[in-house]
């Protein structure tokens, strides 16, 4: 993994990662479905993908009466503290920790949640990550993994790590309205002027509202 793709005319068309996450996670704002696949060509996100972590049978949390009406503690989902695993061999090149994990929302509290959306793009890039780990397979290509929970990160800068390392732990800092994992891939250190590079995992290009498996364990 972590080959740089290339098509049929030799130009770079993407690179392929691993999962990283283990266990089951619902995939969500995929690539496979549109592009931008987050809605905005901003901070490099035009094909950036999202892992929510999810039991047996397909939740990320349970669903009762506050769901709908106020928002929920993070601690109460199935991913909150899930490990987050790098998805590609590489250098580290740049950490962000010190990020609250706010609350979650679903039901009718992600509409208001969505309402202040404009704000958070406002406010950059950091806003958006929370916390997060930039990994550098080679020169030209960095792969961000976005909105762990604070305090978990256990890289640094100038740090080797491999596929299936553990880098910290899936939370709800930045743009989240439950914990998740994000992950994009770029041409450089800083989202406000590098392009966005295409992923795949395993050679594929899971489609949102499709349940995939990571690393065992």
């Amino acid at each position: 993994m972590a080959s740089l793709e290339r098509d049929h005319h030799g130009e770079r068309a993407g690179i392929d990662l691993a999962y990283p996450f283990r266990g089951r996670c619902l995939v969500q704002n995929s690539p496979a479905d549109r592009v931008p696949s987050h809605g905005t060509q901003r901070f490099a996100t035009a094909f950036a993908i999202d892992f929510v972590p999810v039991d047996g049978a397909g939740r990320s949390g349970a669903i009762t009466g506050r769901t709908l009406v106020r928002p929920e503690p993070a601690d109460v989902f199935v991913g909150f503290g899930r490990p987050v695993l790098a998805p590609v061999t590489g250098t580290v090149v740049a950490v962000h920790d010190g990020e609250d994990d706010h609350a979650a929302f679903r039901g009718l509290p992600s509409l208001w949640y969505a309402l202040a959306q404009a704000g958070r793009v406002a406010a950059g890039w950091q806003a958006l990550a929370g916390n997060h780990v930039l990994i550098a397979p080679r020169s030209g290509v960095v792969v961000a993994v976005c909105h762990v929970r604070r305090g978990s990160i256990r890289v640094a800068p100038g740090e080797r790590v491999a596929v299936g390392d553990g880098v910290g732990e899936c939370g709800n800092s930045g743009n989240s309205t439950e914990p998740h994992v994000h992950v994009q891939a770029m041409d450089g250190t800083d989202p406000s002027s590098a392009a966005a590079i295409p992923v795949t995992f395993g050679g594929r290009l899971p489609a949102g509202g499709t349940i995939v498996t990571g690393a065992p364990g």
